[in-house]
C-alpha cells in the first residue's frame, strides 16, 4: 500500500510544486537580438516586461547590419526597471549619429553609456560625460558632443510601484 500512496501523492506534489513557482516566479528578465541598420535613417527597437518598455532609437551610418542585444528586466519587488542595449561582438563598426534610449513607465534613477576602442584592449570605455544627457525618462547623445561610437547603453530607472 506504501507504493501506491507514493505514486498517488507525486502527481499532486508535482502539480502544487508548479503552482507555486507559478505564482512566484513570473517572466522577470527578457534579451532579444535585433539588428542595428547603417544608412542614415533613424530606426526604433522596443522590448517589455509588463507594462514597462525601454525603446531604444538610433541612425547610424557606415558598413553593414549588426546584430545587437536588448534585454530588460524588472527587480523582484517590482520597484526597478532596467534595459541595456549592447553589440555582444564587442566594438561597433557602425558611426552613430544619435542614439535615445527612453523608458516607458520609469524614471531614469542609472544611465551610462560605453564605446570600445582598440586603444583600450576592446574593452568598454565609458563615454563621456559630456558627450550624452540623461532626462526623466530617456538618456540621448548631445548634438556635436557624441563621438559616434557606441557598443552599450545601460538604464535602470524606478518603476514608481507601491507594495500594498
Amino acid at each position: 500500500m506504501l507504493p501506491f500512496v507514493k505514486m498517488s501523492l507525486l502527481p499532486l506534489c508535482t502539480l502544487l510544486s508548479l503552482c507555486v513557482l507559478a505564482k512566484t516566479s513570473p517572466e522577470r528578465t527578457k534579451t532579444v537580438e535585433f539588428n542595428v541598420k547603417p544608412g542614415g535613417v533613424v530606426h526604433s527597437f522596443s522590448e517589455g516586461i509588463n507594462e514597462y518598455e525601454c525603446t531604444f532609437t538610433y541612425a547610424s551610418q557606415g558598413g553593414t547590419n549588426e546584430q545587437w542585444l536588448m534585454s530588460v528586466g524588472l527587480s523582484e519587488d517590482g520597484r526597478l526597471f532596467s534595459c541595456s542595449v549592447w553589440r555582444p561582438q564587442g566594438k561597433s563598426y557602425l558611426f552613430f549619429t544619435q542614439f535615445k534610449a527612453e523608458l516607458k513607465g520609469a524614471k531614469v534613477e542609472y544611465a551610462n553609456a560605453f564605446s570600445q576602442t582598440a586603444a583600450a584592449g576592446q574593452r568598454d570605455v565609458p563615454l563621456k560625460p559630456e558627450e550624452f544627457t540623461v532626462g526623466e525618462s530617456t538618456v540621448t547623445q548631445k548634438d556635436g558632443k557624441f563621438s559616434a561610437q557606441l557598443s552599450k547603453l545601460t538604464v535602470i530607472g524606478r518603476t514608481g510601484h507601491n507594495e500594498l
